[in-house]
């Protein structure tokens, strides 16, 4: 079994589990600072209704699997629990005493190291729209952010693991800013055939 469908599994299991046990595994400030550090891991996989399990996973099979296809098992975990996990710390000052759950932060650092990795070339996995939708969910969280959209989306914390993880597709891939601006081309070709065919 590949490594990203293994962590859907145990987002799926950890969640059903999480839905009828008692015992809180979200991370919060307050669990950082009580010593309840495991919340740190738990709270990646715990998710909060079942659309929010259902989108998630998702975009991690699409983006993970991706992912994992260019720089393997090791590399792709090595992403997702580092973005995870920091985004979940750095994001303590924007939403202090907030239980904080979901892979949504880690995925998004998943998602921009594929967005670099990918070799700039005009072959057809490049050109495949994966890329782009990474651009535009980035720019959607971004343009949430500046209009204070309200919720209990961490449209911050999303942000915070996308910039984790342009450190980590900016390592592994030398020729990224090419990567990149072929991207965002591309991101722009696909915007002007969705209006002239809308």
């Amino acid at each position: 079994m590949k490594f990203t469908n293994f962590l859907i599994l145990l987002c799926v299991s950890i969640t059903l589990y999480a839905w009828g046990a008692k015992e809180n595994l979200a991370f919060s400030e307050y669990a950082l600072y009580h010593g309840m550090y495991q919340t740190l891991i738990s709270g990646l996989f715990v998710h909060g209704n079942l659309m929010h399990l259902i989108g998630n996973m998702i975009f991690l099979y699409v983006f993970g699997n991706s992912l994992e296809d260019e720089v393997g098992a090791f590399n792709t975990a090595l992403v997702f629990f580092t973005g995870g996990i920091l985004s979940f710390i750095l994001s303590i000052p924007f939403y202090p005493g907030a239980n904080m759950l979901g892979a949504s932060a880690a995925i998004f650092s998943v998602m921009a190291a594929l967005l670099l990795v990918r070799r700039p070339s005009y072959s057809f996995q490049f050109l495949s729209p994966i890329g782009p939708l990474a651009l535009l969910y980035f720019i959607f969280n971004i343009m949430a952010v500046n209009n204070a959209a309200e919720g209990n989306v961490a449209y911050i914390s999303h942000i915070l693991g996308f910039i984790i993880g342009l450190f980590f597709g900016a390592r592994w891939n030398k020729k990224w800013r090419e990567s990149l601006m072929l991207t965002i081309v591309l991101l722009a070709g696909y915007l002007l055939l969705y209006n002239y065919l809308k």
